[in-house]
């Protein structure tokens, strides 16, 4: 039986709103083969390494200077999905600087003139943003009622449209991912790639060390059992706690305590597949580095069958 580790998150913590890097991974990790057999389960990982944040304010695509795919090309220019443009390009309804192509797989220049049924088309500036959440802003694009959304916080930040990988419900605080790289999105929000998130979680009253090993299991919930990957109090205060999920169920680190009795007091998003706060206070924004996209498009490498 997987017990709670005594190691602890780092005391830094406390108070604080500060990354988890000091944060032991050993603590409740589970055998290997059940790790994935865990996630092989939830899609129906590669450790990341830390990422060093950047004071960029500006917008970053790393493939921009070298031959992309044509499919890629025209995806990202909005116009459809990849399989969909590989359709497209078969039919013959696609120019390249003037000549027609049918070959699937074509690479060219990101300055070569694209067009599809005879328009034009141009390529999106791929733009990747990193938000510390702050409390009573909900995270949507748009919201009937005006209320205050995560999208006021970067209004002045790009004026490409992105939108939030994921989510963090309205109380919740903590690092945010905007983007309008659709096919990152979709392979971070991935269960089977195994993307890490790291929360502080602050309770109304003391975990009991049972309650902490039920968690470290994996607790039977109304929609299946919640798989943690690692669990550990944070300094001495057994009312605060650090969890480090890969899973991305609805309120799911709130649900698991709540179930044992808990009221969440405060709930902290301090790592995202890699990325932290560093640097980055309660309501701002930073645009990523490119060594960051770099290192969350190969993260986790394909998912698993």
């Amino acid at each position: 039986m997987r017990k709670p580790s005594k190691r602890k998150f780092n005391g830094d913590f406390k108070g604080k709103d500060k990354s988890s890097d000091s944060f032991d991974r050993k603590d409740q990790r589970a055998p290997r083969a059940d790790r994935e057999d865990r996630l092989n389960k939830e899609s129906k990982a590669a450790e990341p390494e830390e990422v060093r944040p950047s004071a960029s304010t500006e917008g970053v695509d790393p493939e921009s200077a070298i031959s992309i795919r044509l499919n890629k090309y025209i995806a990202d220019a909005g116009i459809c999905s990849r399989r969909k443009a590989d359709t497209l390009i078969g039919d013959g309804l696609v120019e390249v600087d003037g000549k027609i192509t049918k070959e699937l797989g074509t690479r060219i220049n990101p300055s070569s003139v694209v067009r599809v049924e005879g328009k034009i088309i141009k390529r999106q500036k791929l733009v990747y943003i990193l938000l510390n959440k702050p409390k009573d802003y909900l995270t949507t694009t748009d919201d009937p009622e005006n209320r205050r959304t995560v999208m006021d916080l970067i209004a002045k930040a790009t004026t490409e449209r992105v939108f939030p990988v994921g989510r963090l419900d309205r109380q919740t605080t903590g690092l945010l991912l905007f983007t309008n790289d659709g096919e990152l999105a979709q392979k971070l929000m991935h269960p089977s790639h195994g993307v890490r998130k790291i929360y502080h979680v602050e309770l109304d009253k003391e975990v009991e060390r049972n309650h902490l090993e039920q968690i470290a299991r994996g607790l039977e919930l109304e929609d299946g059992i919640a798989y943690v990957d690692a669990v550990a109090f944070v300094g001495p205060n057994k009312k605060e706690v650090g969890i480090e999920i890969h899973i991305g169920r609805n309120r799911i680190v709130r649900r698991i305590f709540e179930h044992l009795g808990y009221d969440v007091r405060k709930l902290d998003r301090v790592m995202y597949a890699g990325l932290t706060k560093k640097d980055l206070p309660r309501k701002r924004w930073r645009m990523l580095s490119p060594k960051e996209v770099i290192f969350l498009k190969h993260l986790g490498g394909k998912p698993k069958k």
